[in-house]
Formats: structure tokens, sequence, C-alpha cells
């Protein structure tokens, strides 16, 4: 597509600080960096086109409401890297694959189908839980008080940097 060209030092732009942020918020980018500045650029080629930064592994709709879940990091990273080492794309990894002690095998895709989240330009709050129903459990760290919902704590407090332990449910 005309216009989606991006440039070695855009790619290398936000590698870098796509580096800086994995690290400072106790993630971990694939070691393979000629893979991951791929990644970069496609990420920024979606952003040209739609105005974010949408998964370049994934198929996005061009309208934000019906893609908040795959812009980067996607809502299925965490737990892509909990059960399969990677996420979907492989952008983010485990630990012990970024410290080659392991490969990136397949993640399935857990976006539900798109007949699942809705048509497009539908409004999100119809298919909204009922009032004081959520669907997902909150976690609370119990350094900083950070919470957030989701099936299951965050391997690290992307706040204080505490692990995994140190959640609890809650109520």
């Amino acid at each position: 597509m005309a216009g989606d060209d991006v440039s070695p030092e855009q790619i290398e732009k936000v590698f870098l600080l796509l580096e800086r942020e994995t690290k400072a918020g106790g993630y971990f980018l694939n070691p393979d960096s000629v893979f991951v500045k791929n990644l970069v650029a496609g990420l920024l080629k979606n952003e040209k086109r739609y105005g974010y930064r949408a998964c370049p592994c994934r198929l996005a709709s061009g309208t934000r409401e019906d893609d908040l879940d795959i812009i980067c990091p996607c809502d299925y990273r965490d737990s892509d890297i909990e059960e399969f080492g990677a996420c979907y794309c492989a952008l983010y990894v485990s630990p012990a694959i970024a410290a080659g002690k392991g490969k990136v095998a397949p993640v399935p895709e857990r976006r539900p189908a798109r007949s699942l989240r809705g048509v497009k330009g539908a409004s999100r709050s119809a298919a909204a839980p009922a009032a004081g129903v959520f669907p997902l459990p909150i976690w609370r760290c119990r350094v900083c008080g950070y919470l957030c919902a989701r099936d299951q704590p965050p391997g690290i407090c992307p706040i204080c940097k505490a692990t995994k332990d140190r959640f609890e449910r809650f109520a």
C-alpha cells in the first residue's frame, strides 16, 4: 500500500524506545533483533494506516474501537507469555526464551471470532456485563496496590516490579 513505507531511522528509534520500556516494565523482547525490527516496521505501518499500532500479525479492522484488544501490547500478551512463552506475534517472550534457554513455538489465537466481538460499529456497551458484575477477577499487588482485571495476575507488577506471588485476588 502506497504511503506505508517507514524509514530505517523510524524503526530504530521505536526499537530502542521499546527496548527501554520493555525492560522498565519487567518484560522481555524476542532476542532476535532483526525479527523484532520487522515487527516494529509492521506496527509503524499499521499506525500510518489506522492511526494506532495494531498487532502486525493480526488483521485489523481499521476501527480503533473494534481493535482495542490488538493494539500492541495486546490484551492477550501476558496470558500467551504465561502459557506459551511468547505472545502471539513473538515480540514479547518469557525470561527463559529471552535468555536463550527456550525457543518460540506457535501460539494459538486467543482473540474471539469477529462474530463474538460484535459487529463493526456496534456499541460495546450493549454487550457490557450488568452493573456490579465483572467477568474477570481483579488482582491487587500487595506491595503497591496496583489493580488489574484479568484471568491471572501479571508475572511482574508494572508499577513496583513485585513478582506474581505478591498479588492477591481483590474482592
